[in-house]
């Protein structure tokens, strides 16, 4: 199935159902990993606020929820430059947080957000991604838990968007191929 936003087709890439699944199986990994520790679960915004949603009550664990937003994308393309919009008003220092992000490419937004919450101490910070770009991505740290990796292709839905549309739908479309 295919479909259109604003000027271009996209197909479907990641069924709603695969993504229920992979999410059932993070939250398992993620109360394993922090099993009888409390978490703070960081969002980054705007993309990851649906991921983040499901996953939560995936996680077996006393959680407490904040969002930061952080942005290095113009349409389709990743500008090299991330902004912080909205910072983290929750105190993070001696405490364990995980990043929840909707997709790691580049790596540029999730670089810049590891430095500046590194700065304010916490004991640990973990990433969740549900989506990873191998091939561009430019740095060596860590991502701890990863949903799917994917070719480097521009994708939509579940919270992704291409010029603020496209957020609600259900499954994971790519950019279809001319």
């Amino acid at each position: 199935m295919s479909i259109v936003i604003k000027d271009k087709e996209f197909e479907v890439y990641l069924s709603a159902d695969e993504i229920s699944q992979r999410n059932s199986e993070l939250g398992q990994a993620i109360s394993r990993g922090f099993a009888g520790e409390e978490l703070i679960v960081v969002g980054i915004l705007t993309g990851a606020f649906v991921f983040m949603a499901d996953l939560c009550r995936q996680i077996d664990l006393p959680i407490s929820t904040s969002f930061i937003r952080v942005s290095s994308y113009a349409g389709t393309e990743s500008t090299g430059k991330v902004r912080s919009v909205l910072g983290l008003e929750e105190k993070i220092e001696g405490k364990n947080v995980l990043i929840v992000e909707d997709i790691v490419d580049t790596g540029i937004s999730m670089d810049y957000l590891l430095k500046s919450l590194s700065d304010l101490n916490p004991t640990k910070i973990s990433i969740v991604t549900l989506l990873h770009k191998p091939e561009a991505f430019q740095f060596n740290y860590a991502l701890d838990y990863v949903g799917f990796e994917i070719p480097n292709k521009f994708v939509v839905g579940y919270g992704l968007d291409y010029d603020g549309l496209g957020r609600n739908l259900p499954d994971i479309y790519q950019l279809s191929t001319p």
